[in-house]
């Protein structure tokens, strides 16, 4: 009886501590689920706060999540209301993380008035991922004046704009307009590692895509979009910009698709689809007798159709400095007014005066290039004082739209090269002749400088 009495103490005294311990465990299990499930909403809240119970640059953004969603920071997306403060208010949240992405999402049309960007306090490498579209204001009384631009990224070190999204400047209002002072719709300024890809830019107000004082620019896989007779709505404007690339992109607009600017070197354009427009452009350079230096410049497997030209140099009279370096391969032209131009003696309408002196241009090749004209194949016309040097011609085969139509020979003046294989049309009023490069040189040294 003792015996069986013993055994059953035992049996009791483990089945308690089983019980116990099953039961920590399982207040462990609770405890954990609880925390989880607080984390979770510190998480949520920390990231997404209802719009304006708190300021969002004072929060303590943790670094588990590194998305920023306009949405949430008070921006409605519908088209009429102004969001130009929730989309601040992202940007300043972003900025607080390397690698974060501010999210316009998809599905919404968002409002947004003339805003800045800018990298100031600023971490890197932001994604600003635009999925949605973003319309600016018309023309009537939203704008201050003398605004230049109306999207600026300013002073950031890696920056990205991706997706699928469309901005629209609804630039219509602006384009019967003869006021010079009209804003460019994205421009960045002073930044390093720049990429533009996927989004679509259209109706600009006035040029589309701006890089101002910029280094390692990427733009692939963008289309811009405005008519054809829509003033000075440049594809994409370059100055001062070194390592450039753009590539796969489709530009259409009223004035130049690439507008290469003094204090650009080391741009490569290669399989762009242009036009219609004015072409793709070196200069305007030399405007009010300044300084320009443009070099190593390539474009190459490209198309270029219903444009007023081709690709073209221009400068005006009483400038200094050089172009030199320049390449331009395997480029189609159909339908093209003029697809082969030097001009030295460029100017905004009226008669242009003979300063005797302008921006010198060398080494300049011409390499396979096709197609169809309106007016004239080639026109080289170069200044009196600062001939241009090192034209080279290889495989030129232009011909005129309609085969009896009036259109115009080649033309040059003061213009010294080789010409590397026959061309269609004979260009035979390229000089073969050596000339003294002392002027030249003088130009190239100033560039130095």
């Amino acid at each position: 009886m003792k015996n069986q009495n013993m055994k059953n103490i035992c049996m009791f005294g483990i089945l308690t501590c089983v019980l116990v311990l099953f039961s920590q465990h399982q207040g462990v299990d609770a405890t954990r689920e609880m925390r989880h499930h607080h984390d979770s909403r510190l998480l949520k809240e920390t990231f997404y706060p209802r719009y304006g119970e708190t300021n969002p640059s004072s929060l303590p953004y943790m670094k588990t999540s590194t998305i920023f969603n306009v949405l949430a920071f008070g921006a409605k997306g519908d088209g009429t209301t102004d969001d130009t403060n929730a989309f601040e208010a992202a940007w300043l949240a972003a900025c607080k993380l390397e690698a974060s992405t501010m999210v316009v999402p998809k599905g919404s049309v968002f409002l947004i008035k003339p805003i800045s960007f800018s990298g100031l306090n600023c971490e890197s490498n932001i994604v600003f991922q635009l999925d949605g579209k973003i319309i600016a204001p018309k023309r009537s009384g939203s704008w201050e004046s003398g605004l230049l631009q109306w999207l600026e990224f300013t002073k950031l070190n890696g920056i990205t704009i991706r997706g699928t999204g469309v901005i629209d400047g609804q630039g219509a209002g602006w384009w019967s307009e003869s006021s010079d002072t009209k804003p460019t719709a994205i421009r960045f300024y002073g930044s390093s590692d720049v990429t533009v890809t996927g989004i679509t830019i259209q109706n600009s107000q006035q040029t589309h895509l701006k890089f101002d004082n910029c280094q390692s620019v990427q733009v692939f896989e963008v289309t811009i979009s405005s008519p054809g007779d829509s003033p000075n709505t440049d594809g994409i404007h370059l100055q001062n910009s070194q390592d450039v690339t753009i590539h796969s992109t489709k530009l259409a607009c009223g004035d130049d698709c690439v507008s290469i600017q003094t204090g650009c070197s080391g741009v490569n354009i290669q399989n762009v689809d242009c036009g219609p427009g004015h072409g793709i452009s070196i200069g305007s350079l030399g405007k009010d007798n300044t300084k320009a230096c443009v070099s190593n410049i390539t474009v190459r497997d490209t198309k270029i159709h219903d444009t007023e030209n081709g690709v073209r140099i221009k400068t005006w009279q009483g400038g200094y400095g050089s172009v030199q370096g320049v390449t331009f391969s395997n480029i189609q032209v159909s339908k093209v007014e003029t697809p082969i131009i030097i001009e030295e003696y460029y100017c905004d309408g009226g008669k242009c005066q003979n300063k005797g002196s302008s921006v010198s241009i060398s080494d300049i090749s011409y390499e396979n290039i096709r197609g169809t004209y309106t007016k004239n194949p080639v026109r080289f016309a170069c200044s009196d004082g600062t001939p241009c040097t090192d034209v080279n011609l290889d495989t030129i085969q232009l011909q005129p739209i309609q085969q009896n139509s009036d259109t115009g020979k080649p033309f040059c003046s003061n213009a010294y090269g080789e010409l590397k294989t026959t061309t269609s049309p004979p260009i035979d009023c390229l000089m073969a002749a050596k000339l003294s490069k002392k002027q030249s040189q003088n130009n190239y040294d100033s560039c130095q400088n």
